[in-house]
């Protein structure tokens, strides 16, 4: 496996620039000659659809979804980041760079970082001019605030969700091209395999989610814009639909997956209610900017009303082990605290599972009008959700799955280890690292789909001469055939058990022993576990109804099936990480004072799985990861 990351030389600031100038260019008549599908309709796949329509390229654009608007990105609530440095508090391109980079625990690739942090400055001003309605300061500048892990204000939000509005924003840009002609849009469709002809990408299969068909669609490019695979852990803040089955698929077609155990626990959550949940309500982690957490000091007061416990007897804890960023420390840090307090019989809500974050003195100092302007659709989702008044009563919150670090292996270009394969947004692997500071998901997403893939397309497609190949050729039929007779097989077994209790099944495994905490222990005997499931779901499912017509069933037995498959890639490659970094916590590698404790020596690489076959082991591969602009350094916010 070729894990050339294709970096340009030069100095750090100038890569970008000097990649772009070298980069083969498209004709505008010629554009019109290729086709290139995207799969995927959120911040990365939408906003890549829209700017290749614009450029004069054929662009078939699938989702899942009945509308591209019903992408999981307009879940995201906080913000988006950008070194605008508006408050002159001393941000800047290089700042948000090193931040993403420290946030990530020295496991990134720092060409592919700084692009980024370049690029956000640039997102601002493309989303504004759409008509995205962000939040301003009195005199008319834009208003930002902190978050997660950074000690300056570059975090630009919209009222109501950010999310939603930058999808909107996209969203537009997406519908002209699609009224132009440019972008032909297929909703309803779920994208089952990847087709390759001499080893580069020329189509996908898909299956009608409507009428139950499989058909074969083929380009001269394919971009897999399909999000992370969070939803592995069954509960988490994804919509209930994602899923890993795009990205899994066309690994088991030959595109390396990188870094898989690199996951993301937010620590801003609502508590988790029942059994009947099918996701976890995300808060924004902009919360912390004003919000104090803490949990009683001992076991018997978490029973009390929470404005019953004096201040003496309340333990401020990540302001007592952070104090430099206090209740701004990173994700990946805050919510191991909080499972520490709640490991230590301190939580609080039903279970024992929160903490609380309260706002009791930032409305005493700012007034409660100032906090209802800057969080109140917030907090009235909070109470719509646990009849709980939080300008009253301090939040209760809970560490939850959220983001996912780990994806497909890509180079520079964006392009996967599959030539003509290539992967955006949460879908790749590469820029975050070990765990993503907040708000920089949104600018992953826009930068790649807006900004780089553009120039990387073109350079591909311009260099390779590739020719779209027919439908009906004998390398797509194989791959149609193998994509029926999978579903074939799911529906055969005619079992007792449904895929969803599979799935709940899986969730106990993983968060088990691969969640927030992992032991070497715990891993191997997941693995076991997770193969005895495999066995049993081959077995025992049952999936009622047919497979060429509508049929929901189906549709989460082969998710279900992938998430089983991944689920044991995942721990494979947690059980390989001899180390603790980011959100990758291994009990073994911590100081004494319960801190992560990283092995540049033996890990400063992304571990990148080949995939051999069924039934058969994966192979590691590694990309180092070479530090030239930053000194490597323990990771430290006290």
């Amino acid at each position: 496996m070729n894990l050339d990351p294709q970096i340009p030389e030069g100095p750090l600031s100038d890569k970008w620039d000097n990649h772009r100038f070298s980069s083969k260019l498209v004709n505008p008549a010629n554009k019109r000659k290729y086709r290139i599908i995207v799969v995927g309709s959120g911040l990365a796949g939408g906003s890549a659809a829209a700017t290749l329509g614009e450029l004069g390229y054929q662009v078939d654009c699938f989702c899942y979804q009945d509308t591209p608007r019903r992408a999981h990105s307009i879940a995201a609530q906080g913000g988006i980041n950008a070194a605008k440095n508006y408050q002159n508090d001393g941000d800047s391109i290089h700042r948000l760079f090193y931040d993403t980079v420290k946030g990530g625990d020295f496991r990134s690739r720092e060409a592919n970082v700084y692009r980024l942090a370049q690029n956000s400055t640039n997102i601002i001003d493309q989303c504004v001019a759409q008509g995205v309605p962000f939040a301003r300061e009195y005199g008319g500048l834009l208003a930002n605030r902190s978050f997660g892990g950074a000690q300056v204000s570059r975090t630009f939000y919209a009222r109501g969700q950010t999310g939603q509005q930058l999808l909107l924003g996209a969203y537009s840009a997406l519908s002209r091209q699609i009224a132009a002609g440019q972008v032909k849009m297929h909703t309803r469709h779920e994208m089952l395999d990847l087709v390759t002809v001499d080893g580069h990408a020329k189509g996908i299969i898909t299956r009608n989610l409507v009428t139950g068909s499989t058909d074969a669609w083929t380009a001269d490019a394919v971009l897999l814009c399909t999000g992370g695979y969070g939803n592995v852990y069954y509960l988490s803040t994804n919509a209930a639909g994602c899923n890993v089955t795009a990205t899994y698929r066309a690994h088991r077609r030959g595109a390396g997956f990188a870094n898989p155990c690199f996951t993301q626990i937010h620590p801003t959550c609502i508590p988790v209610a029942g059994d009947h949940q099918s996701k976890l309500t995300l808060m924004s982690e902009s919360l912390r900017n004003d919000g104090r957490v803490w949990v009683p000091n001992d076991k018997e007061s978490c029973e009390l009303n929470p404005n019953d416990i004096n201040e003496e007897l309340r333990d401020y804890f990540l302001e007592r082990k952070y104090p430099s960023f206090g209740n701004l420390a990173p994700r990946d840090i805050s919510s191991r605290s909080a499972k520490e307090a709640c490991d230590e019989g301190r939580g609080v809500g039903p279970g024992g599972r929160g903490v609380y974050l309260d706002f009791a003195d930032s409305i005493s100092r700012l007034g409660e009008s100032a906090i209802r302007e800057r969080y109140g659709n917030l907090f009235q989702m909070y109470e719509r959700i646990t009849g709980e008044n939080a300008y009253k009563r301090p939040m209760r919150i809970y560490p939850a799955i959220h983001y996912t670090m780990g994806g497909l292996w890509v180079d520079y270009n964006l392009q996967s280890t599959v030539p003509g394969c290539f992967v955006l947004g949460e879908a790749n692997f590469s820029d975050h690292g070990a765990n993503r500071l907040g708000a920089s998901a949104l600018m992953q997403g826009l930068s790649d789909g807006y900004f780089v893939i553009p120039y990387t397309v073109g350079n591909y497609l311009a260099r390779s001469g590739a020719g779209a190949i027919s439908p009906d050729g004998p390398e797509v039929k194989e791959v149609l055939e193998s994509v029926k007779e999978r579903t074939s097989q799911l529906l055969s077994p005619q079992g007792k058990r449904s895929s969803r209790s599979y799935h709940k099944e899986l969730e106990q495994m993983m968060w088990e022993f691969a969640g927030m905490e992992r032991s070497e222990k715990g891993i191997k005997k997941a693995i076991g576990q997770i193969q005895d499931l495999r066995d049993d779901f081959n077995k025992n499912l049952v999936v009622p109804g047919e497979g060429d017509r509508l049929n929901v069933e189906l549709e989460r037995a082969g998710r279900v099936r992938d998430f089983i498959d991944f689920g044991e890639l995942l721990c494979r490659d947690a059980l390989e990480r001899n180390e603790s970094c980011g959100g990758h916590f291994r009990e073994e590698h911590q100081t004494a004072e319960g801190e992560a404790t990283r092995d540049d020596e033996n890990f400063a690489h992304a571990a990148v799985w080949e995939y051999k076959g069924e039934g058969k082991e994966p192979e590691r591969h590694k990309e180092e990861l070479k530090y030239e602009n930053i000194e490597l350094a323990v990771r430290s916010y006290k």
